[in-house]
């Protein structure tokens, strides 16, 4: 296979696939459409956790420290209702469970990751606020992504406040996050992004870029999904070659699954076989 294999096979795919791997800290190998902006799904919760653990650095939150499960929150348009997820589109029945309790953060930032937890996206986003995404994405390297309001603001939706990411963007976060856990890097302390990667590694949903590799292969990914949208966005560490990061975005017919995330679609398929031809190809990548 070559990488104008890959780009022919994918231009027969209805919609947009977006593509961008690289070796860390190299030049990348192959793109595709690196900065055309997707509907961010959830893989904006990568930023928000990265918020989180800057804010623990600076101490400014204490992540295990418990505060209210509540599932009531302020919008992003002023001047509009609060709102509330709905737990019918929500993948994690642990942190419904202790709404009107409390729950720390860290175990809070662990759900909205592993099992893609809506409400527990929001009671951390409601935490660190907007404007420390923003700095998140900016501090990554992110030159397109943006992180508006939260998941389920309907009326920001409304009013044109959304959330967006590009392949390269989410390459350059998960890149930085990845580095930062062996030396002092942008985005937080060695220790934080050690911890960051630990929970990116925790990924219960594997239905994508980690379906395409060896079983057993460690991958610290995110993916995200609503009908018609599928990325997935992951750090691979082969045992026998340098680690390099992956993302594949798609805003596809394909993507056709429900709402749990845990089926299996066509979009589902193609990021795994991209995936799979990427890892065939882990000792070629460009240095």
């Amino acid at each position: 296979m070559t990488w104008e294999d890959l780009d022919a096979q994918l231009d027969k795919v209805p919609g947009t696939v977006s593509g961008y791997m690289a070796r860390l800290g190299a030049r990348p190998t192959w793109t595709r459409l690196p900065d055309a902006t997707h509907y961010a799904a959830s893989t904006m919760k990568i930023a928000v956790l990265v918020a989180l653990y800057r804010a623990a650095d600076a101490g400014t939150l204490d992540l295990d420290t418990p505060i209210p499960v509540q599932n009531s929150f302020d919008s992003a348009q002023p001047g509009a209702p609060r709102f509330a997820c709905a737990e019918h589109y929500d993948n994690d029945d642990a942190v419904w469970d202790r709404v009107g309790g409390t729950a720390p953060l860290r175990w809070l930032a662990e759900r909205m990751i592993v099992r893609s937890s809506n409400l527990a996206t929001n009671i951390v986003l409601g935490q660190v606020g907007l404007p420390a995404v923003a700095e998140a994405w900016a501090l990554g390297g992110a030159r397109h992504s943006v992180t508006g309001r939260g998941i389920e603001d309907f009326a920001a939706r409304e009013a044109g406040i959304d959330n967006l990411v590009t392949a390269a963007d989410l390459a350059a976060v998960l890149g930085a996050l990845a580095a930062g856990a062996e030396r002092p890097g942008p985005l937080a302390s060695p220790a934080s992004c050690a911890a960051m990667l630990e929970v990116l590694f925790a990924q219960e949903h594997r239905e994508d870029l980690a379906a395409g590799l060896p079983e057993g292969t460690r991958i610290a990914h995110k993916n995200g999904w609503i009908r018609g949208i599928r990325h997935g966005a992951g750090v691979v560490f082969p045992p026998d070659a340098p680690p390099y990061v992956i993302v594949v975005c798609t805003t596809t017919e394909l993507a056709d699954g429900g709402p749990s995330g845990e089926e299996i679609d066509d979009a589902c398929r193609l990021i795994a076989d991209i995936s799979a031809r990427v890892w065939d190809a882990r000792h070629a990548l460009t240095d």
